[in-house]
Order: C-alpha cells, then structure tokens, then sequence
C-alpha cells in the first residue's frame, strides 16, 4: 500500500515538492496537500504585478487543477491545521477533521510583522502578503489615496511600486539609509531610488516611525523625529517571521525557523520542512531559489534516495518601475576582498564584481542584469577566473570572447 503523505501549506515550496516526487514517478506516496488559503497555489512573487494590474489573478497560479490531479494528490484547501499529534501521527484541522499520516512535510511559509508601535491595530493598517492583502489595498486605494508604506526593503519597494500604479500617492520610509540594504550596496540603491522618485514614490530615509496615528481609522504616520504623515493607508512591510507555532506547539525543535537537518528532516525523522519557515544551518531563507533547492532535496529523501542541501548562495533578481538590479554573494566585500566595478551614469548603470584570491564572491547588477545568472554561476563554483578576469565586467559574451 502506498504511504501517507501529508504536506501542510499550499504554496510555492509545496507546489514544487510535489512537482519533483511526480518527476521521479515512483509512485510510493498517496499525497494530500492542506491549504489555508482557499485556492490553489500561486506565484507570490506577483503579488505587486497583481496589485499594479499587470497581471490577473489566474495569471498567478502555479499549476491548474488538472495538473494536481494528474499527480494523484487530493487538494484540501481553505482549511488550516490547528495542530499535529506526533505520537498519533496524525493532523487536526480547524473543522475538526483529523488527517493519518505516515511522513509529514511542514511547508507553511512564513508571517507578515507587524511593527510593535502605537495604532499598528488600527483599521487601514494593512500588510504585503497574500491575496487578500492586495485585495484590501485595491478596496481602499483611488488616485487620492494617501498611502504610506514602511520599510524599504523588497516587500516594501514591491507595495509601494504596485500602489503607485493604482494612482495612489505613496511616501516610502525606511529606518535604514538605503533601500534594500541587504541586497544592494549604497551605489546601487542610490540608482533605485533616484528611479523609484522618478515614478512618483517619495522616498524618506533615516525614518523611524513612532507611532500611527486616528481614531476610527489611520489618519496619519508619526516619526520620531516629530514630523507628521498624512495617510488613508498604511502598509507594514518591514520583515517576515517563520510561520513554525505549529511546529513548537506539537514539540519539535524550533529556534527562529523549524530546525531541519541536511535531509530537510525536523527533530522528528518522520517530519520534514522546507521553505520560509524551515531553519537550516542557523539560517531561515526568505526568498523562493532556496526553497525549490530545498524540494528538491527533500522529494530524493521521500524517495529513498541519496541528497543532501548543503544550503544556497542568496541572490535577488527584481524589476521595479522598469529598474532591474540583481545581486548574490558578498556584494559589499569582506576584508581581504577586492572590487572591480563599471559605471555608467549616462545609462544608469552599474557594475560591481567582488573578488577574494581571484575568486567571485559577489557582485550587484543595476540597469543591466542579463548576465546575472552567469556571474552567480561563477560565484558558486569557486574557482578562479584566471584570464577571464581582465574582461569579466563586460559581461559574459565579451568575457568568453576576449
């Protein structure tokens, strides 16, 4: 007879785990995949594409019906799971329905923050995470919509880049002095937010907020340093949280994230967990490449066979208001490293390789990104780039020419 496989959360970890069982179609597992959200997966990564109006809704989905069914996995969404029974090995959901299993994959991503700061609470407070988030933005926004989006980093820059295309006028603050500083250097970001201001997003740095402010609902945003926001809309988009209370409440270990050894497997073999709320090697990954390395790992563990996830070099590869920047590795540069960069301010472009030993350890990308996936391939091979180095600024095709 075939296992019990029971997969918690139906996103894009979940979504890509499945896809890999299914491609080394040995048929072991019959799979039942849990959903809080009531529909199928989809993109996340579109969220601000779908808040914009690039794209609609089924756009976003990951893979139809017809493609779960033709995987043998019976879909139970719109229902969340309350609880899991280690000793049973079985899983509560909030209907009362109790689900057997015999291995268990937790994939339940990851949670909004919210800052700890007077009036978060208040009615037109929203957060950038799901559908229903973009919903209530596209209820509430119109072309006088006064909105204030708090935190400069990629879930921040994706808000109030898809606010502003509803005609919204949007003011972007962040505590730090540049935007998405862990994945830009100040250069970079510097050519972001000359774009971002380009397309009408005012931009205010240094900015901490104390406080939101109404009484009914927002009426403004108050800094620390005294000045006053006016907003109908506030979004909160400084940060996410594994999303691993169930996890903890039925006991496995749990630091930030759910801990999960090189096999993807929690303290508990027949428990795994992937994605945005799985802990690896001290580290929680926040972004989707990690998380399909991840599956696939996981779906060879489920399968019998022999892999291992030795974890992921990061890398961003975004496109806002037609800016694109790219970045991986040690793009800063750590002492005993050295840069090499190209710059042209012309074009709003901008270059940066980080070498240690003659090895790419890093680089950022502005303006110019086609030959991104090329310098993070280099990165993760580690190997020294001998004579290409004198070329390799250029790009891959003058680099391999030259």
């Amino acid at each position: 007879m075939s296992e019990r496989l029971v997969i918690i959360g139906n996103g894009m970890a979940a979504a890509k785990l499945v896809e890999e069982i299914g491609k080394l179609g040995l048929g072991r597992y019959s799979i039942l995949v849990i959903g809080a959200e009531p529909m199928l997966a989809y993109n996340r990564v579109l969220l601000s594409s779908l808040l914009a109006g690039e794209v609609a809704r089924d756009d976003m989905v990951l893979k139809n019906r017809d493609w779960w069914r033709a995987q043998g996995v019976t879909l139970l969404y719109g229902e969340a799971a309350t609880a899991i029974d280690t000793h049973a090995r079985t899983v509560v959901l909030d209907s009362g329905k109790i689900i057997p299993f015999d291995r268990l994959v937790i994939a339940t991503g990851s949670t909004p923050i919210r800052l700890p700061k007077p009036g978060m609470d208040l009615p037109g407070v929203l957060t950038f995470r799901d559908h229903d988030d973009v919903s209530a933005m596209l209820d509430a926004t119109s072309p006088v919509t006064r909105a204030v989006v708090i935190g400069g980093g990629l879930l921040g820059i994706e808000a109030a880049h898809g606010l502003s295309k509803t005609g919204a006028r949007v003011t972007l603050i962040h505590l730090m002095d540049r935007l998405m500083e862990r994945q830009l250097d100040p250069e970079a970001a510097v050519l972001l937010r000359r774009e971002l201001e380009a397309r009408g997003i005012e931009i205010m740095l240094g900015a901490d907020t104390a406080a939101v402010e109404g009484d009914a609902c927002v009426e403004a945003v108050r800094l620390t340093d005294g000045r006053v926001l006016p907003a109908d809309m506030v979004i909160s988009a400084v940060g996410i949280r594994p999303n691993a209370e169930l996890a903890r409440a039925a006991g496995l270990a749990v630091n930030r994230g759910i801990v999960v050894d090189d096999g993807l497997a929690t303290s508990d073999p027949a428990i795994s967990a992937l994605g945005e709320c799985a802990e690896h090697r001290g580290t929680c990954y926040g972004l989707v490449e990690p998380a399909y390395d991840q599956a696939k790992v996981l779906a060879a563990r489920l399968c019998g066979r022999p892999a291992a996830y030795a974890g992921t070099v990061l890398a961003t590869n975004l496109k806002v208001s037609g800016m694109p920047v790219f970045s991986a590795g040690d793009f800063i540069g750590a002492e005993g490293t050295e840069a090499i960069i190209y710059r042209d301010p012309g074009l709003a472009t901008y270059r940066k390789l980080v070498l240690k030993d003659d090895v790419p350890v890093g680089t950022v990308l502005v303006g110019e990104t086609g030959d991104g996936l090329w310098y993070l391939d280099l990165i993760r091979r580690g190997e020294k780039l001998g004579p290409l180095r004198e070329a390799i600024v250029f790009g891959r095709s003058f680099a391999e020419a030259a």
